[in-house]
């Protein structure tokens, strides 16, 4: 019987003001090459895939100035190539100049809230098990999150990084209660689901684009609504 359920933060419940798909498709236009936001998606998706391994393999935050730079540069060279463009050096520079202008603001998907409200009112324990470099308190309470959660578990915290285990066993620990009780819904198949997997609870991944064509033998919605038909 499921008691507790945990989730990821940026792309699972966190998304960006303006979109990143815009922002992209905007810069892109401004070199001279025509696509769209929708045409942007899928490689936002392999990007962000690609910088969550980086992440668990040695934190951002605890890299030199010098080596954040190359690593933002190798996200977007990955989200070029993915949108079937040439990542040219000048392209690069381009597109990370126009980023660093935009001030992004963190808000919730439409479905977070109704979903939380739902388990909430199902008296299941909510909490979140993130990779973050930085405290999360003041944005999860200016989102409206905090209400819901009794557990919050941060890489910055527990110091260890999604996959390890560490990190689930601490938040599985502070709910007070067993792996098999327990649920993870994130974005990310290696570092979320599998992660889960190898601490003994059961990993949904999250796949909002339906992007992720392998096959796997954890439950995959498109929807946090969709989240209640795994609860029992």
């Amino acid at each position: 019987m499921i008691k507790a359920v945990f989730f990821d933060l940026y792309q699972t419940l966190v998304c960006y003001d303006p979109p990143r798909e815009k922002i992209q498709a905007d810069a892109l236009k401004e070199f001279g090459i025509d696509t769209t936001p929708e045409k942007m998606l899928y490689p936002i998706t392999a990007a962000d895939e690609f910088i969550h391994q980086e992440h668990s393999r040695l934190a951002i935050g605890k890299r030199s100035d010098d080596e954040k730079m190359a690593l933002w540069g190798q996200y977007q060279a990955v989200l070029i190539k993915e949108a079937g463009i040439e990542p040219t050096k000048e392209l690069i520079r381009h597109i990370l100049g126009k980023m660093q202008q935009i001030k992004f603001k963190p808000i919730l998907y439409d479905d977070v809230l109704p979903t939380m409200t739902e388990l909430k009112e199902k008296s299941l324990i909510l909490g979140l098990i993130s990779n973050v470099d930085n405290d999360i308190t003041q944005l999860c309470q200016d989102l409206g999150l905090m209400p819901f959660l009794q557990v919050v578990v941060t890489s910055l915290d527990s110091g260890y990084n999604k996959p390890q285990p560490e990190i689930f066993k601490e938040a599985i620990r502070q709910a007070g209660v067993q792996p098999q009780d327990s649920i993870y819904v994130g974005d990310q198949y290696r570092i979320d689901v599998v992660g889960a997997k190898q601490s003994g609870m059961l990993g949904i991944l999250l796949d909002r684009g339906d992007y992720f064509n392998e096959a796997i033998d954890e439950p995959k919605i498109k929807s946090l609504h969709q989240l209640s038909e795994h609860l029992s």
